[in-house]
This record gives C-alpha cells, structure tokens and sequence, in this order.
C-alpha cells in the first residue's frame, strides 16, 4: 500500500474525530456538514487511487500472464464493483 494512501487516510481519521468532537460539541449544523463533504471528498480521493493501484497490479499481471481465467475473473470485480457504485 502506498505510503501516501496511508496518511491520508490518517488524515481522515482524524477528521472523522474532530466531527465526532464537533458534534458532542453542538456546534452548528452546517459547519459539521461542511467537514462531512470534506470526509467523503477526501473518501473518494483514496478510492480512486487504490483503485488506479489495483488496475496497475493486479489486474494487469492477470491479464499479461498465461491464466486467461484468472485475467477475466479480475476484470469481472472490477466491473462489479463500478456497478455496486453507481447503485
């Protein structure tokens, strides 16, 4: 995992507690809301990025090597999983 990737998410998870803190807080609304738009925002950029790592690995050694089957099986959770995301 890239090293990148795991601060980021550190990141995050100190985001996710300064929420929390927010809300035993009783702060405004709207400002919690803000940081939550942050928190998925700062989400969707280390899915992406896990993503690009996993096409760039593992997908790619699938479909260059010899297992055909293996290659499609890759493939297939790949395109699994675009479709349990645009639910």
């Amino acid at each position: 995992m890239n090293r990148d990737t795991i601060k980021r998410l550190r990141r995050i998870e100190g985001q996710v507690r300064g929420i929390a803190g927010m809300l035993e807080d009783e702060r405004y609304c709207i400002d919690v809301l803000h940081q939550l738009t942050a928190v998925k925002a700062a989400l969707r950029k280390v899915e992406s990025q896990v993503l690009k790592d996993h096409a760039a690995t593992c997908v790619e050694e699938a479909l260059a090597g010899k297992d055909a089957r293996a290659g499609r099986e890759k493939f297939d959770e790949l395109i699994e999983l675009f479709e349990k995301q645009s639910r």
